[in-house]
């Protein structure tokens, strides 16, 4: 007989990691917009999307051990890494509209 666990994976550093670069990527992208395509913006918001790569590659990297390692928590953990995902082609769309691609 197997024992089924309602446990989740309590782990909430990579959804926020993930609102919080979705939120500042979405505001600098507004923000360069309302300007009228100030250089200056880009000059802010490029640091912050190769911190953000970095950031969000290391927590992918830490999602994908845990789902290794954990088989009982494989459904949490997936829709974090799903989730952590999401932001690729968000930032994609916004890189092809500044880029005017």
């Amino acid at each position: 007989m197997k024992t089924i666990q309602d446990k989740t994976f309590k782990e909430k550093q990579s959804a926020e990691l993930a609102i919080g670069t979705f939120a500042i990527s979405t505001f600098l992208f507004i923000l360069y917009i309302i300007t009228n395509e100030s250089p200056n913006i880009l000059v802010i918001a490029w640091p912050f999307a190769v911190s953000g790569i970095a950031l969000n590659s290391i927590m992918f990297t830490h999602l994908a051990d845990r789902f290794i390692h954990l088989p009982e928590y494989r459904k949490d953990i997936a829709f974090k890494i799903l989730i952590l995902l999401s932001n690729i082609p968000i930032t994609f769309l916004y890189y092809l509209v500044v880029m005017k691609l």
